[in-house]
């Protein structure tokens, strides 16, 4: 079975990243644009993972991480954030909000290949 990633990305750069290391590793990507249309896509799709960038300013990723893990169905769907690791309240409200996986811009990029083909 193929895996499926939804990415909640709003940076051209990283969402041609995740869509072109995705096409290699053969994953299938989708990047919703609401919170609703994360979770309809998660609840319907059951993907192997879900990633957010936290800088993201047209969803609001901790509210969508609580939606998310409040939700039965979705619940169990690991939940990756990156961030700049500058900004560490990002990081302390996205651990709160329930990520899964909090890690900074630069070992998301690395590390791109192995957290999309599940081998991390």
């Amino acid at each position: 079975m193929t895996r499926h990633i939804i990415a909640i990305v709003d940076d051209l750069f990283f969402a041609s990243k995740i869509r072109g290391t995705a096409e290699q590793v053969g994953v299938t990507t989708s990047f919703p644009r609401t919170v609703d249309a994360v979770i309809a896509g998660a609840t319907r799709d059951k993907p192997s993972l879900i990633l957010c960038d936290l800088h993201s300013q047209k969803i609001d990723v901790v509210e969508l991480a609580k939606k998310l893990k409040d939700n039965e169905s979705t619940r169990d769907v690991p939940l990756i954030g990156f961030f700049s690791h500058v900004q560490t309240e990002l990081e302390r409200a996205a651990n709160e909000a329930g990520f899964d996986r909090v890690i900074p811009r630069s070992v998301f990029a690395r590390d791109l290949v192995k957290i999309l083909s599940g081998n991390e």
